[in-house]
Protein backbone atom coordinates (compact mmCIF):
# COMPACT_ATOMS: atom_id res chain seq x y z
CA UNK A 1 0.00 0.00 0.00
CA UNK A 2 1.59 3.12 -0.71
CA UNK A 3 1.60 6.36 0.58
CA UNK A 4 -2.17 8.07 0.59
CA UNK A 5 -2.26 11.36 -0.77
CA UNK A 6 -2.58 14.43 1.63
CA UNK A 7 -1.74 11.76 4.19
CA UNK A 8 -0.53 13.16 7.00
CA UNK A 9 2.98 13.09 9.34
CA UNK A 10 1.08 11.39 12.24
CA UNK A 11 -1.03 9.31 10.37
CA UNK A 12 1.80 7.97 8.53
CA UNK A 13 3.65 7.14 12.14
CA UNK A 14 0.41 5.61 13.11
CA UNK A 15 0.54 3.28 10.46
CA UNK A 16 4.21 2.13 11.12
CA UNK A 17 3.90 1.88 14.32
CA UNK A 18 0.45 -0.40 13.75
CA UNK A 19 2.92 -2.51 11.10
CA UNK A 20 5.94 -2.47 13.98
CA UNK A 21 3.28 -3.94 16.56
CA UNK A 22 2.26 -6.93 14.00
CA UNK A 23 5.51 -8.11 13.56
CA UNK A 24 6.27 -7.47 17.50
CA UNK A 25 3.48 -10.04 17.83
CA UNK A 26 3.81 -12.59 15.18
CA UNK A 27 0.63 -11.56 13.52
CA UNK A 28 1.73 -11.74 9.98
CA UNK A 29 2.32 -14.53 7.84
CA UNK A 30 5.61 -14.53 5.26
CA UNK A 31 4.21 -12.99 2.38
CA UNK A 32 2.12 -10.32 4.24
CA UNK A 33 5.04 -9.45 6.41
CA UNK A 34 7.08 -9.11 3.18
CA UNK A 35 4.18 -6.63 1.72
CA UNK A 36 4.25 -4.92 5.33
CA UNK A 37 7.67 -4.75 5.34
CA UNK A 38 7.55 -2.85 1.58
CA UNK A 39 5.08 -0.21 3.37
CA UNK A 40 7.06 0.21 6.11
CA UNK A 41 10.23 1.65 4.02
CA UNK A 42 7.79 3.77 2.15
CA UNK A 43 6.25 4.84 5.49
CA UNK A 44 9.95 5.75 6.43
CA UNK A 45 10.98 7.21 3.84
CA UNK A 46 7.82 9.64 3.60
CA UNK A 47 8.03 10.45 7.50
CA UNK A 48 11.84 11.33 6.83
CA UNK A 49 11.26 13.55 4.24
CA UNK A 50 8.24 15.63 6.11
CA UNK A 51 10.78 16.11 8.96
CA UNK A 52 13.43 17.18 6.96
CA UNK A 53 11.42 19.75 4.95
CA UNK A 54 9.93 20.73 8.65
CA UNK A 55 13.75 20.72 10.09
CA UNK A 56 14.33 23.15 6.92
CA UNK A 57 11.35 25.57 7.50
CA UNK A 58 12.23 26.12 10.79
CA UNK A 59 16.05 26.81 10.43
CA UNK A 60 14.69 29.23 7.33
CA UNK A 61 12.40 30.90 9.75
CA UNK A 62 15.30 30.88 12.59
CA UNK A 63 17.55 32.52 10.17
CA UNK A 64 15.33 35.38 9.06
CA UNK A 65 14.10 36.61 12.36
CA UNK A 66 15.18 39.76 13.76
CA UNK A 67 17.14 39.63 16.66
CA UNK A 68 15.99 41.29 19.62
CA UNK A 69 17.52 44.13 20.97
CA UNK A 70 17.69 44.03 25.25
Amino acid sequence: MAIRKKETFAESMSRLEKIVAQIDNNELDIDMLVDKIKEATELVAFCTRQLTKAEDEVEKLLAEKPESKE
